[in-house]
C-alpha cells in the first residue's frame, strides 16, 4: 500500500508539472495572431518638378546649297572640304575671261549710246534757238526732240546690258552666303558647269536645331500646365549624347506641329540650342530632356506601395483605428522611384508602403515607427531594408518551473495523502 501511495503521488505531481508546461503554449497556439507589423507614409501633396525626356535627331539650322550662277570652266576650289567657311569667303572660281570680255563690251555700248545722246542734245538746242529766230519750222525742233529722248532710251538699255555683264563676272568668282560647315565638292575642277548646277553645300551650325517628337497626350498635359501659369513659364531643353554625357548648353523650344502625326500619334517640335564648338552635328542622335514644368500640389507615393486588381490600380490604406482600408486610384508617371498619383488620395491619407504583402482589407496591423516616430522600412534576413518582407519576432523561449513553484504543485497530493 505505501509503494502504491508513492507511486500515485509522482504521478500526479509529473501530471501537474506537464499541464503548467504545456498551458502558455496551448493558450497562444489557441490565440489569435497579432497584427502584421507595417510601414506607412502620410501623403502630403507639394510642387513637383517635372522632366520629360525624348528621342532627337540633330539638323542644321540652316542647309545652303551653293550652284553655280554662270557657265563656265570651273578653274579652282579655293576651300577645305568639310571646313568652317565665313560668309563672304570665296569657294570657286569660274574662268571670268568670257564674262571680263563682255564687260568691256557692254562699257563701250554704253561710251557709244553717250555720246549719240550728246549729239542728239545739241542738235536739239539749235533747233530752239532757230525756232526762236523763225527761222525753222516746228516740225524741225520735234524730230529733234525725238532723237535726243530716242538717244536717252538707248544709253540706258546699254547700262543695263553693262550691269548684267559686271553681274555675271562677279558670278564667276562664287562666295559663301552663309558662314558654317561646307559639303565635299560635286563637281571636280576642269569641269564645264551649266548654270544651276550644284558645288558644295553648306550647314549652319550655330545655333543647332534638334527635332524630337512627344505623345499628342504628354503634349496637352505640358500645354494645359503652361495654360495655368498664364504663359510664364519658360521651357528649357537640354541634351543628352549617347555615352550619357550631358551638353553644357541649354536652349527654348521654337517650334511645335500644329498635327498629330497619323502613324505615331506624336507630335513634332524643335528646339534651337547654340552650338559654338559644333558639338552637335547633324544627323546625330541625342536624348532631349525638357524641364521646367512644376505640377503644384502633387501626390507621390512610393512605387512599390502599388497594388494591382482586375479592376486597376489600388493601395492599402491605414485608418483613424489602424484598420486597412483600399483605395483605388489613377497613377500618372514615375519618377524617381516614386509615382505620381493623379486621383484617389487626398493629403492626409496614411499609405502601405512596407509590408504590403501581409496587409488585408479590414483587419488591424502595427505600424512600425522605428526611431524618432518616422516610418520605418523592415530588415530581410540579411539586416538589410527590404521592401515587402515582414519582420520576424524571435520566440521566447519557455522557463523551467523553479523549486517553490514545483512544491506548490506537490501541495495538492499531499492534501490527498
Amino acid at each position: 500500500m505505501p509503494l502504491f501511495s508513492d507511486f500515485s503521488r509522482g504521478a500526479l505531481v509529473a501530471a501537474t508539472l506537464a499541464f503548467w508546461l504545456a498551458g502558455p503554449a496551448s493558450a497562444q497556439m489557441g490565440g489569435q495572431m497579432p497584427p502584421p507589423t507595417v510601414s506607412i507614409e502620410t501623403v502630403k501633396p507639394q510642387p513637383l518638378p517635372l522632366t520629360f525626356e525624348y528621342a532627337g535627331r540633330v539638323v542644321a539650322s540652316r542647309e545652303v546649297e551653293v550652284r553655280a550662277r554662270v557657265a563656265g570652266i570651273l578653274l579652282e576650289r579655293k576651300f577645305e572640304e568639310g571646313a568652317r567657311v565665313e560668309k563672304g569667303q570665296v569657294l570657286f572660281q569660274i574662268d571670268p575671261k568670257p564674262y571680263q570680255a563682255e564687260v568691256a563690251a557692254a562699257q563701250a555700248a554704253v561710251q557709244q549710246a553717250e555720246a549719240q545722246l550728246a549729239q542728239t542734245q545739241r542738235q536739239e538746242k539749235r533747233a530752239q534757238e532757230l525756232v526762236r529766230r523763225q527761222a525753222t519750222s516746228q516740225a524741225t525742233l520735234d524730230d529733234a526732240t525725238s532723237a535726243r529722248e530716242l538717244a536717252e532710251a538707248q544709253l540706258a538699255a546699254a547700262q543695263a546690258k553693262l550691269q548684267t555683264a559686271q553681274l555675271s563676272l562677279q558670278y564667276a568668282t562664287v562666295e559663301a552666303p552663309v558662314s558654317g560647315i561646307t559639303s565635299l565638292e560635286q563637281v571636280p575642277e576642269g569641269s564645264l558647269l551649266s548654270n544651276g548646277d550644284l558645288l558644295t553645300k553648306i550647314s549652319q551650325l550655330d545655333p543647332i536645331y534638334v527635332n524630337f517628337s512627344a505623345p499628342d497626350t504628354e503634349t496637352s498635359f505640358i500645354r494645359r500646365l503652361l495654360d495655368q501659369k498664364d504663359g510664364e513659364t519658360q521651357l528649357s531643353v537640354g541634351v543628352e549624347f549617347g555615352d550619357g554625357t550631358k551638353y553644357d548648353q541649354t536652349g527654348s523650344i521654337d517650334f511645335t506641329s500644329s498635327s498629330i502625326d497619323q502613324d505615331t500619334g506624336t507630335i513634332l517640335s524643335r528646339a534651337v540650342l547654340p552650338n559654338p564648338n559644333s558639338r552637335l552635328l547633324p544627323g546625330q542622335f541625342v536624348r532631349v530632356i525638357v524641364s521646367g514644368i512644376v505640377v503644384p500640389d502633387a501626390v507621390t507615393i512610393p512605387t512599390e506601395a502599388l497594388m494591382q486588381s482586375p479592376q486597376g490600380p489600388f493601395v492599402y490604406t491605414v485608418g483613424e483605428k489602424d484598420v486597412v482600408a483600399i483605395a483605388p486610384i489613377q497613377i500618372g508617371r514615375e519618377i524617381g522611384g516614386r509615382t505620381v498619383i493623379n486621383s484617389g488620395l487626398k493629403a492626409g491619407d496614411r499609405v502601405i508602403t512596407a509590408g504590403v504583402i501581409k496587409a488585408r482589407p479590414n483587419a488591424p496591423v502595427k505600424i512600425d515607427t522605428g526611431q524618432g516616430g518616422q516610418p520605418q522600412q523592415e530588415k530581410s534576413e540579411q539586416g538589410q531594408p527590404q521592401q515587402g518582407q515582414p519582420q520576424q519576432d524571435k520566440a521566447q523561449p519557455d522557463k523551467a518551473p523553479s523549486p517553490a513553484e514545483a512544491k506548490q504543485a506537490e501541495a495538492p497530493a499531499e492534501a490527498s495523502k
